[in-house]
């Protein structure tokens, strides 16, 4: 991995807000994008099935989305559970489209487990936030070992919401969540507000505030790392930077990154490079005790 140079401040307000979120519009074949996940996805699942290592559509909660799959690495000790939260605005995509990317965390001896949600505007984001809150604590109480919590876009904002202090989670659960890594994360939610999407969304400037983590106190001892593609939209690369200076200056370990050459949709595959730093630090050996702003 390369990383590209950060972002720099452009000279003038947005021209044009809902552009300067519109993903499709500045990648383009979006189409081709969702079918090559769907295949992966797949081809993974039905792989991991085979070997009796693929649980899914596991319930959650009571809802008709309040499911998820977890893949098992081999053997029967886990090194801990990793978690993938998908994004698409709040607005779309299931666990189904993205089992692929469990496969080089499986290899490195973790459970991953990927769960779907309620989607706009059947549910505010708000409420999202509770429910993959819900399904933390169900993990937790079904799997041993430390958790670690990945999310790409929307669910980037939705795993480093569940290392907020106010994050509504068990103490317990908070306890054992011991890396966050967020993938092109929306981590202040106040200029969708003003795009088209928020029609979908319904956000208001009270739910963008107490929703965004760019607002909220890190939890003690939180450890997060952003990380974006360098050919990604302007203020994705924004997002990126934004949340980790933040939360450094509160305390929390924190370290932003970008990958030259990757947009939003082939960012992702970061999860899939053992050799990449986002990879390696999501799976490192955690140290028995962990004190300061030290990897």
């Amino acid at each position: 991995m390369t990383n590209a140079p950060l972002w720099q401040p452009g000279g003038g307000p947005l021209a044009d807000i809902d552009a300067a979120y519109d993903n499709v519009l500045a990648i383009g074949d979006a189409p081709r994008w969702a079918a090559r996940w769907q295949e992966q996805a797949e081809t993974f699942r039905a792989g991991m099935a085979a070997s009796g290592r693929a649980q899914l559509d596991i319930a959650y909660a009571d809802g008709p989305r309040h499911r998820y799959d977890l893949f098992l690495p081999e053997g029967r000790t886990a090194r801990g559970t990793a978690v993938f939260v998908h994004g698409g605005y709040w607005r779309a995509f299931d666990k189904s489209v993205w089992s692929h990317l469990a496969a080089a965390l499986v290899a490195a001896g973790f459970r991953v487990a990927l769960p779907s949600y309620t989607l706009c505007p059947g549910a505010r984001i708000a409420g999202i936030t509770r429910e993959i809150a819900r399904f933390v604590d169900h993990l937790a109480g079904t799997c041993e070992g430390p958790i670690r919590l990945c999310g790409h876009s929307a669910g980037g904002h939705l795993v480093t919401r569940m290392l907020c202090a106010d994050a509504p989670i068990a103490p317990a659960t908070a306890a054992r969540i011991t890396r966050v890594l967020s993938i092109s994360g929306v981590h202040d939610l106040r200029p969708l507000v003003n795009t088209h999407m928020n029609a979908a969304l319904r956000l208001d400037a009270g739910e963008a505030a107490t929703e965004s983590p760019a607002l909220l106190a890190p939890r003690p001892g939180a450890r997060l790392m952003c990380c974006a593609g360098g050919g990604e939209l302007p203020e994705f690369r924004r997002q990126n930077l934004l949340l980790a200076n933040i939360w450094h200056g509160l305390g929390a370990w924190t370290e932003a990154v970008e990958i030259a050459g990757r947009h939003h949709f082939d960012v992702i595959e970061a999860l899939l490079d053992p050799a990449g730093a986002p990879f390696n630090w999501l799976a490192a050996n955690d140290q028995p005790s962990i004190t300061g702003n030290q990897t």
